[in-house]
């Protein structure tokens, strides 16, 4: 098995694993600093885990919410990140909406609001231009095709390692999302893969030489801990 590679036994094992680990990390974050930072993936896997963290007595007040990565649909849209995350979570807790920090796509123009959401991020951690945050927890979700965030294959979004945030392209359908360096500079970055379909590109993610620009995965690499968290259909890639 591979280092932080956990197989849980089905989709609600993993939810539950999941749960335990963000919550442990979110509260130790609030202890050591005083407040907690996490940015949410989007995509139908972490739902029953934002579900399951309405439920949670955490101090709502001391935790900020970001996303790394968005659709550019309007928030209220199906397709929205953010929409999916308010009606399962956000809207359910007493956590106040100053601390809730949406990727806007109110410009018009994605690379307008990639970098509005950059100097959104820059005020809130306080960092010069060419440094990169280190977010507490990091939540990301696994394409069939190997991307993450809105990272896809072949993109120009993975050449860019000197913004906190760039346009990613989706066929040819812009997104906003972390770029590689940021992700990389999170203290704990969770990966949340469900289902057989997984599997092709976790083998190649995991292989001993494969190409990043091909598995964009390949490039999450973050200099604090890295968790793999999978069900048993997805872990099926490393038996």
């Amino acid at each position: 098995m591979k280092p932080g590679v956990e197989i849980l036994p089905n989709k609600e094992a993993l939810i539950a694993r999941s749960l335990k680990l963000v919550v442990e990390k979110l509260q130790e974050a609030v202890e050591t600093r005083g407040e907690a930072t996490i940015a949410l993936s989007g995509g139908s896997t972490p739902k029953p885990l934002y579900e399951a963290l309405a439920s949670q007595p955490l101090p709502w007040s001391k935790i900020h919410i970001f996303w790394g990565d968005e659709r550019y649909v309007p928030s209220d849209h199906p397709d929205s990140n953010e929409r999916m995350a308010r009606q399962a979570w956000l809207d359910q807790i007493d956590i106040p909406e100053q601390n809730i920090y949406p990727m806007s796509t109110e410009a018009g123009d994605p690379q307008i609001d990639a970098q509005s959401y950059e100097n959104e991020l820059a005020r809130y951690f306080q960092v010069a231009a060419g440094e990169f945050p280190a977010f507490d927890v990091i939540l990301l979700g696994l394409g069939d095709d190997g991307h993450t965030a809105s990272l896809f294959p072949h993109t120009q979004a993975l050449q860019v390692c000197d913004r906190l945030i760039t346009v990613g392209n989706k066929d040819g359908q812009p997104r906003l999302t972390f770029t590689v360096p940021l992700i990389n500079q999170g203290r704990c970055v969770i990966f949340l893969v469900a289902g057989a379909s997984k599997q092709p590109a976790l083998a190649e993610i995991f292989a001993e030489t494969s190409d990043p620009q091909t598995y964009p995965a390949r490039f999450i690499r973050p200099q604090g801990e890295l968790f793999w968290l999978l069900d048993e259909s997805a872990g099926a890639a490393f038996k």
